[in-house]
């Protein structure tokens, strides 16, 4: 693999110029092998290197300036992404490459993998730990089934969702309930009502009877005297 850098011979601009010397000289003290491919000289390095740059990476007019850098046909960056690279420590993968070993970023993976095992044989200390403290414990008669119970998270999973039903279920009970009080107390009122109207029902049939008996009496009345006048 060849790193290409497309660079600018004859740039008239003094912070490309800066840019362009920074990347080479760092390539060059590692010890990097690259081409240099001049942008100003050759239109078909200009054309390619335009047209290889992705979209996202090109500036609002469309022109990508050097010194931008691939690894062979991978776009690996231009100035700015190299600076963040050189900073972190991390040149090798930002161009693809793997780090030579004893270098610092051959350092740095070897320590974060170092640091990833470690936690993960940590962990099963802790697991096989936690496993032959309880077999002792068991020989020595100091643990007991339900205490072995309690430890499993299946069941601790399964009380927890037991309470929580159980919580549920009180709120439904008591809604139950007040339903039931609600329903009791319209009835009441329904029979009341009832009685009232049967009452007030008797009142006028008494109320006709009256008026019926007194016209009734009348016409006797009036039958008598007729018959005396004659």
């Amino acid at each position: 693999m060849v790193i290409k850098v497309f660079l600018a011979s004859s740039s008239g601009s003094t912070a490309i110029k800066k840019k362009q010397q920074d990347v080479v000289g760092f390539l060059e003290a590692l010890k990097i092998d690259y081409a240099q491919l001049d942008i100003a000289s050759n239109e078909d390095n200009r054309k390619w290197m335009r047209e290889n740059v992705p979209g996202e990476k090109k500036p609002t007019n469309g022109i990508p300036l050097p010194p931008q850098i691939f690894n062979e046909e991978m776009y690996c960056g231009d100035y700015d992404t190299f600076f963040e690279a050189k900073e972190d420590n991390s040149v090798y993968e930002f161009l693809g490459l793997t780090p030579p070993p004893g270098s610092k970023e051959a350092q740095q993976g070897e320590n974060t993998q170092k640091l990833h095992n470690g936690s993960v044989t940590e962990e099963h200390l802790d697991d096989d730990t936690t496993k032959k403290e309880i077999v002792e414990a068991e020989q020595n008669g100091d643990v007991h089934p339900a205490e072995l119970e309690d430890d499993d998270p299946g069941k601790t999973v399964e009380t927890d969702a037991q309470d929580e039903n159980a919580e549920e279920e009180e709120p439904a009970e008591e809604d139950e309930e007040s339903r039931k009080v609600a329903e009791e107390e319209v009835q009441e009122e329904e029979e009341e009502d009832r009685v009232e109207d049967n009452h007030l029902v008797s009142e006028a049939e008494d109320e006709l009877v009256s008026e019926e008996e007194e016209e009734l009496r009348e016409l006797e009345e009036e039958e008598e005297q007729a018959s005396e006048e004659d």
